[in-house]
């Protein structure tokens, strides 16, 4: 069964699924004639599997422990589960805790119940510089829990108190990334380009999971942030997504740059310059599309890009004919370094 017929009846995404892949979590026993990846019966036996053991809360990185390991035994993992759900609960138990002590305005424990108030006051600011000053200097001994800092960070416009709200949830440490996944599925497009924002700040499997699926989503800046943070990760699946933003001009400097990184892979270089080759033979590719894409040249490995340049030398589009020529010139000197 192919990609996409294996995505459409169990709902797991195409990139998704080559996203298991590069991670080596199920790889097609398969491949046509054509290149394309084949599934079989235990292949998507294996896709359920990995789903099963997701929705319990495992990250990626346990999950190919539990499938690989001889010697990772289930009690190893239930084990995990136990610990991971008892430090969650406890963390949401606490903050629980403070805010029904500052509901009931109890006498007991008001130091702690004054800082707390203190915290959630400062984050509730009108004034920027407050709710900013509150994420740099929290009250002493109060662990501001990550799913309170999680919300501020999906709720906070002032990218300065944003950016560091960012800082304080990577040094909270906990599961940031699940307090923040439920943002990318928001209906509010600015509450998933603030939580993408974050994720991709933050290192790890499930952070790379939750951004390869934000690649489907409508919003071009969001899908551009997910394919950018892909991408620096060294993660292929973000090549078409890249790709396409230098072609659409949408931040097409960093993309172009960010392909270039990953063209040093001799295997993406073909993939790279295969899919930007495409975009400048398109029927629908106008002259601003081209000369975004012939610029995009210049960061790909000297010796492909240059023939590509060459070519191009002799366009009938007189600018996009002129700009190839001079960056074939910029290129000569790396793909020869010892002529002349």
């Amino acid at each position: 069964m192919l990609i996409g017929e294996v995505a459409r009846r169990s709902g797991v995404s195409s990139r998704m699924l080559r996203h298991y892949d590069t991670l080596g979590l199920v790889r097609p026993t398969g491949r046509t004639y054509g290149g394309y990846r084949e599934y079989s019966d235990e292949d998507i036996r294996r896709i359920f599997h990995v789903e099963s053991l997701r929705s319990l809360g495992l990250s990626l990185r346990q999950i190919g422990r539990a499938l690989e390991d001889p010697a990772f035994e289930p009690s190893d993992l239930v084990g995990d589960l136990i610990r991971r759900t008892e430090e969650r609960l406890a963390r949401e138990q606490e903050l629980l805790d403070r805010l029904r002590a500052v509901d009931a305005s109890a006498p007991f424990g008001w130091e702690g119940v004054l800082r707390i108030v203190e915290l959630l006051r400062g984050l509730n600011s009108p004034h920027a510089a407050r709710r900013q000053q509150t994420v740099l200097a929290p009250a002493e001994d109060v662990p501001v829990p990550t799913e309170l800092l999680a919300g501020a960070v999906l709720a906070e416009a002032d990218p300065n108190v944003a950016g560091a709200l960012r800082w304080a949830l990577a040094r909270a440490g906990g599961d940031g990334v699940a307090s923040l996944a439920a943002g990318t599925r928001s209906e509010d497009v600015e509450v998933r380009r603030r939580a993408v924002l974050a994720i991709a700040g933050m290192p790890g499997d499930d952070a790379t999971a939750v951004l390869t699926e934000v690649l489907e989503d409508p919003d071009t800046a969001v899908r551009g942030r997910a394919a950018l943070a892909l991408g620096s990760r060294g993660e292929t699946v973000a090549i078409p997504a890249l790709v396409r933003m230098v072609a659409e001009g949408t931040t097409d400097v960093e993309a172009a740059e960010v392909l270039g990184t990953l063209a040093r892979d001799a295997g993406c270089a073909d993939r790279i310059m295969n899919a930007l080759t495409a975009e400048l033979t398109a029927p629908t590719a106008d002259p601003a599309t081209r000369i975004r894409l012939t610029q995009a040249l210049v960061e790909m490995p000297p010796e492909p890009a240059l023939g590509v340049l060459r070519t191009l030398a002799g366009d009938d589009d007189r600018t996009v004919a002129l700009l190839a020529s001079a960056l074939a010139g910029v290129l000569e000197p790396r793909a020869h370094p010892f002529r002349g």
